[in-house]
C-alpha cells in the first residue's frame, strides 16, 4: 500500500521514478487499436512500460469467445519485437473474476513506491465508480485517461471528485507519485473492435490490417473464431 493522499503531497515522499502502465481487456483478439493506444501512452509519457494485461474473467461482459489460454499467447506475439510493450499474465493466472482492486493490489505489492499508471478509456472511466472497490484505487494507482482531443472535460472531473483523487497537467507529473494522481491522454483512437474481427472471421472474410498478421495467423492455425 502507498502512503495516504496527504503524504503523496509532500515532493520528497515519492522519488521520482519511470512510471509503468497497465491496459486491461479481454484482447479477444488484440488488435492495431489496443496496440496504437498502449504505444502512444507508452511515448506519450514516456514510461518505463505498458503491460497488456489479459484478464481471465470479465466482471462486467459477457464471457470471452477464446479461453484465457489463447488470448494470453495471443497478446504475447501482439506485442513481440515492440519496444515498450509486454503482457502480465497475473490475471489469467490468478483465475476467476478478474477484479482491477486485486490486480493493483498484487502490483502494488510488487512495484513498491513505484508510479503505477491505470489504462482506460473515456467510457469506462466514467463508470469506474461502479467498478468492485473502486475506493481503493486512489492508494494504489494513477490513472490515464486515454480520450479524444476533444473530450468532455465536465464527464472527467465529475468522476475524478469522486474518486477523490488529483489532476495532472503534465505527463512528467506522474513519476512524482506512486498513485493518487489522473491525467487525461489524447491518443489515436481507431474505429476496430474485437467484436467486428471476430464477426468477419466467422463471416469468412479477411480480417488483414486489422491486427497483426502473426495473430491472425494464430487465430487461423488453432481454429478459433470459426476459422477454417
Amino acid at each position: 500500500m502507498v502512503p495516504a493522499a496527504g503524504a503523496r503531497n509532500d515532493a520528497a515522499a515519492v522519488q521520482a521514478m519511470r512510471a509503468i502502465g497497465i491496459l486491461g481487456g479481454m484482447f479477444d483478439p488484440p488488435h492495431i487499436g489496443h496496440l496504437r493506444i498502449a504505444l502512444e501512452i507508452y511515448e506519450g509519457l514516456g514510461l518505463e512500460e505498458v503491460r497488456l494485461l489479459p484478464c481471465f474473467r470479465p466482471p462486467h461482459r459477457a464471457p470471452t469467445e477464446a479461453v484465457a489460454s489463447h488470448r494470453l499467447e495471443m497478446a504475447h506475439l501482439a506485442v513481440e519485437a515492440v519496444e515498450g510493450l509486454t503482457v502480465d499474465d497475473r490475471e489469467v493466472s490468478r483465475a476467476g473474476v478478474s477484479y482491477m482492486v486485486d490486480t493493483l493490489l498484487s502490483l502494488r505489492t510488487e512495484l513498491g513506491e513505484q508510479p503505477l499508471c491505470l489504462v482506460v478509456g473515456l467510457d469506462a472511466f466514467s463508470k469506474m465508480t461502479s467498478w468492485h472497490r473502486w475506493q481503493e484505487f486512489r492508494d494504489l494507482c494513477n490513472i490515464v485517461v486515454a480520450s479524444r482531443p476533444s473530450h468532455d472535460v465536465d464527464a472527467i472531473d465529475t468522476v475524478l471528485h469522486e474518486l477523490g483523487m488529483e489532476r495532472c497537467h503534465a505527463p512528467e507529473e506522474l513519476d512524482r507519485h506512486a498513485a493518487g494522481y489522473m491525467l487525461p491522454l489524447p491518443v489515436t483512437q481507431l474505429a476496430i473492435s474485437s467484436s467486428m474481427i471476430r464477426q468477419l472471421i466467422k463471416d469468412g472474410r479477411s480480417a488483414r490490417f486489422l491486427l497483426p498478421d502473426v495473430v491472425l495467423e494464430y487465430i487461423k492455425n488453432n481454429r478459433l473464431y470459426g476459422a477454417v
